[in-house]
């Protein structure tokens, strides 16, 4: 009896094969619940972490953009080499900065809402965004190196003629546009387990690989080699000139390239270590882990970089920060009339002291 019911359990069994493959998608489920079980914690702090520093780094870097683009327009009525790039940074910028909204309600309520077109559309704007915005320091830095190191050359002043700048901008988006193709290309929305989730899908590990390269190459190691050559080539020819503000110039050119690496490098080493992740290096769940909340804090310490952009490239110049206090006291005079009276009383007085003092050496030399 006892054998019998074991021989009939027997002939009821399935076959092999079957049996092979109940455990097969036993394991897979498993490991897809081991994912889920070790990304879950990772979602819930990214669900608060990134839309509220996304928040911050749009309010911030949009104000400081905004005004760059309205004081270039208003008052820059002939406009060189430099402030047009000055113009297409803080552009690139803005569209990097416009994408921010929609990548922080993503994540915060964890699904895209938006549809097809806003996914690819939103991808575009971060992607050109993203390589404008170092494709054009690395123009200003060319700009500058030929201004500084090339003065007398006339076959580099050519080129700062309105049309060869005009021809030079035009060929700068479309580099831009060339870069951030296949990302615009391939992002899709998709519908994963009841929820819609707008991402780039790549064809394959190569295309995925590819792409995280290129943002290494196209966004670290070529602009940090052209800041690291052309200002070591400037910083010598500065220290020779007898102006007082040879100083300044330099400490501001140190702050540029080290404000970039800073910024930029650690978001690049993530992106690195994200391409060996998924070429099968680094598979236990800690290391999942580590890499998804690495990525959250290195992504938004680079995002931020768009903010220090106006501060850096623009506002650091009295004229312009002149220009900016001026036009924020036309659209603003009860908050900001005062404090642009406050700085020119302030600027008039150091200068009065200046002259004062130079008026006294003066004398004691004769």
């Amino acid at each position: 009896m006892e054998y019998s019911n074991n021989t009939t359990s027997l002939s009821n069994m399935p076959n092999s094969n079957s049996t092979t493959d109940d455990y097969a998608s036993y394991y897979s489920l498993e490991e897809d619940n081991d994912k889920q079980q070790c990304n879950s914690s990772i979602k819930n702090f990214s669900r608060v972490f990134l839309p509220t520093l996304y928040s911050i780094v749009f309010i911030v870097g949009f104000i400081g953009n905004a005004l760059v683009l309205c004081v270039l327009v208003k008052y820059h009525k002939r406009s060189n080499v430099t402030d047009v790039c000055l113009f297409n940074l803080a552009l690139s910028d803005l569209l990097f900065l416009i994408s921010l909204p929609f990548w922080a309600h993503y994540t915060a309520i964890a699904e895209w809402i938006f549809g097809s077109f806003m996914c690819h559309a939103v991808t575009a704007l971060y992607m050109l965004g993203f390589y404008g915005s170092i494709f054009f320091m690395i123009l200003m830095t060319i700009d500058r190196y030929t201004i500084i190191v090339h003065a007398h050359n006339s076959l580099f002043s050519k080129y700062r003629s309105v049309r060869a700048s005009i021809v030079l901008i035009l060929f700068t988006w479309a580099l831009n546009l060339g870069a951030s193709l296949p990302n615009i290309s391939f992002s899709q929305v998709k519908n994963d387990t009841n929820v819609w989730t707008c991402g780039v899908e790549y064809p394959g590990i190569a295309w995925m690989s590819f792409s995280y390269i290129e943002m290494n190459v196209l966004g670290l190691i070529i602009p940090l080699s052209v800041m690291v050559f052309c200002y070591s080539r400037i910083v010598p020819i500065l220290m020779t000139m007898k102006s007082q503000k040879k100083h300044k110039a330099v400490r501001l050119i140190l702050v540029l390239v080290i404000v970039f690496f800073l910024f930029w490098t650690p978001y690049n080493i993530v992106l690195f270590m994200k391409v060996l992740h998924h070429l099968g290096y680094m598979q236990s769940c800690r290391w999942e882990q580590d890499l998804s909340m690495a990525t959250q804090w290195v992504e938004t310490i680079a995002f931020s970089h768009c903010c220090l952009n106006p501060i850096i490239y623009a506002f650091v110049g009295q004229k312009f920060r002149n220009l900016v206090l001026k036009i924020l006291k036309e659209w603003f005079p009860l908050c900001f009339g005062r404090c642009t009276t406050i700085v020119s009383d302030f600027s008039e007085r150091r200068s009065s002291m200046f002259s004062r003092s130079s008026e006294i050496s003066t004398t004691k030399i004769v």
